[in-house]
């Protein structure tokens, strides 16, 4: 008798996932180890979802997002495309969290292989393992640029790549030829792409290419955004997806079983936010870019740290001197007073890496990266 057992498809991705479970910084510890913003959502979006509430936006919506979002995500798409995208390949979900994970249940059978260039963020193997594919992983290059002509090889009968772009953790940004050779390479094939673009807005130095301007990529292309980052709204879990309308409906499928309809009101704020546009949040643009140069030239002065430097996204991902696991060398940092990102969390490649997340603010980084350098200088490995 086995009352409690889990399914296979939970214990797989038990006994594999790498991604911390969280819970409450050390007492006098500094936590840079989270992937949100430190500022509040802007007023005017807040104001926004305090009056749909007084309005009645308090009851079930239609479970593929409030119309007006919808349209508004579809012209918004279909500006950057050059194509017009109406409403219905567009998909309201539960942040984009939930729009990577149905998309993964609702494309991949057990057995298939889902190319992963890493190291990237580590939902992406746990939703491929959640759905019984197989993650196969391909590392970028050593400016954190796609290793284009190994991802093709890789993607050889498989369903589905994905991408993430600005990287989570490196802050790479992809070029544009990378992501036409990678289209081009994919032509006559049943490989899907799965694009997370949520970092699209924090970018800092190059100029930002959406895959949605790739055109040989679009028949072929789930493109998934949130607003969580660009407008500091963590808490309200807005994402979206496009995708062709062959496909969307079984992306909206698996996600209507999971969660029927997205809260109303919080909808309508994230209308306003996309009305708004990413200026209601140049602020805190400015302010991570100001952040990202002072973690550069800090790191640069630590004896034996390597690092690209970072063009989007708020993370440094630095490989440090020591030969040491990263999850040792998280737990060491600890006893410094600094919490990071173990680097094996975002792939095989990530091991000897630190994540730092630089959206916190300059007094916080001064003491963190005080206390990263004297570990440096002082953990024996």
């Amino acid at each position: 008798m086995n009352l409690y057992r889990a399914s296979a498809a939970i214990d797989r991705v038990v006994a594999t996932s790498l991604r911390p479970v969280g819970g409450a910084a050390p007492a006098g510890a500094l936590s840079l180890s989270m992937g949100e913003p430190d500022f509040d959502t802007p007023r005017e979006i807040v104001e926004a979802a305090v009056e749909a509430l007084h309005a009645g936006w308090t009851h079930y919506g239609d479970a593929n997002g409030d119309p007006d979002l919808r349209q508004h995500i579809a012209d918004e798409v279909s500006s950057v495309s050059g194509h017009t995208v109406g409403p219905e390949s567009v998909l309201v979900t539960h942040g984009g969290s939930a729009a990577i994970t149905a998309t993964v249940l609702a494309t991949v059978d057990p057995g298939e292989g889902v190319v992963i260039p890493e190291p990237t963020y580590s939902l992406y193997p746990d939703a491929v393992r959640l759905a019984g594919g197989v993650p196969v992983f391909v590392p970028t290059r050593p400016d954190n640029q796609l290793d284009v002509p190994a991802l093709l090889d890789a993607a050889k009968g498989a369903r589905l790549i994905t991408l993430c772009n600005p990287v989570n953790p490196t802050g790479a940004v992809f070029s544009r030829r990378s992501l036409e050779e990678l289209a081009e390479g994919l032509a006559g094939t049943d490989t899907l792409v799965l694009v997370d673009e949520a970092y699209a807005h924090l970018v800092y130095d190059d100029t930002f290419v959406s895959s949605l301007a790739i055109e040989p990529l679009q028949e072929r292309l789930v493109y998934c955004q949130t607003l969580s980052k660009t407008y500091a709204m963590t808490g309200w879990r807005i994402g979206y997806i496009a995708a062709p309308p062959e496909l969307i409906g079984s992306i909206r499928a698996v996600h209507r079983t999971m969660n029927s309809a997205v809260n109303a009101a919080a909808q309508r704020a994230s209308l306003k936010a996309l009305q708004l546009g990413p200026g209601i949040s140049s602020s805190m643009l400015e302010a991570y870019r100001e952040r990202r140069d002072y973690v550069v030239e800090r790191l640069k002065n630590i004896p034996g740290v390597e690092f690209t430097e970072p063009k989007g996204a708020f993370y440094a991902f630095f490989r440090y001197p020591q030969a040491l696991p990263s999850p040792e060398m998280l737990d060491r940092f600890k006893r410094y007073g600094v919490i990071l990102r173990a680097g094996s969390e975002y792939g095989p490649s990530g091991e000897g890496h630190l994540r730092l997340s630089f959206a916190a603010d300059l007094d916080t980084l001064k003491t963190a990266l005080d206390r990263i350098e004297q570990g440096i200088l002082e953990i024996q490995g």
